[in-house]
């Protein structure tokens, strides 16, 4: 029997990297954010979003 769990169907987690310039940019992996960040010199800050 298949699961009616409110008719939605889940959305896949993003890594939201924030740069102090405004720039914000979506990655699927933490690691791809966290290596761009590293990139931009490490002053962003990686949040947790939905898509």
């Amino acid at each position: 029997m298949a699961c009616n769990c409110g008719g939605t169907t889940p959305q896949p987690t993003v890594y939201r990297l924030h740069l102090p310039d405004g720039t914000v940019r979506d990655y699927f992996t933490y690691q791809e954010a966290d290596a761009a960040n590293k990139r931009a010199g490490g002053v962003g800050t990686i949040s947790i979003a939905a898509r």
